[in-house]
């Protein structure tokens, strides 16, 4: 497809009657390749192959109650006792990373309340630390190792 802000890898790729579609480890299942599945894809294998995040602690679609509403978070990070520790929004690389953006993972995070929110379009990452005790938050430079999320 495109070159992104992350590192390239050999993405499993088949062509069917309707399109292309790219392999999807987490749901394990080929999925239709569209531009912000690109990005998805490229992200999580950064984060399980650069970052230490294990497969196993990890869901894309992971649906949410919102009010009366199901929506579904691009991916979601759990630990080892399957409570929640990271969003992560996923956009196409020719869309801007806008406060729009970041309040539609906010809205989700008021159901998940992680202490970590990503939003990448492939070509520019963000990453907040919540601190909920004063009601803050914090920019951190890269994406943490999985190893360091608390």
């Amino acid at each position: 497809m495109y070159s992104l802000n992350l590192p390239t890898y050999e993405a499993k790729i088949r062509k069917n009657s309707n399109g292309l579609e790219i392999f999807d480890p987490l749901r394990r299942k080929y999925i239709a390749l569209t531009p912000e599945e690109w990005v998805r894809q490229h992200f999580v294998n950064y984060l399980i192959n650069y970052k230490n995040y294990p497969a196993s602690l990890m869901a894309n679609e992971a649906g949410i109650k919102l009010n009366s509403l199901t929506r579904r978070c691009d991916t979601v990070v759990y630990n080892n006792q399957l409570v929640p520790l990271m969003i992560i929004e996923y956009k196409e690389s020719k869309v801007q990373i806008t406060q729009n953006v970041f309040d539609q993972v906010v809205r989700y995070n008021t159901v998940l309340k992680v202490p970590y929110i990503v939003v990448s379009n492939g070509i520019s990452h963000y990453c907040c630390r919540m601190n909920y005790e004063d009601q803050s938050f914090e920019y951190l430079t890269d994406i943490p190792e999985y190893q360091s999320l608390r």
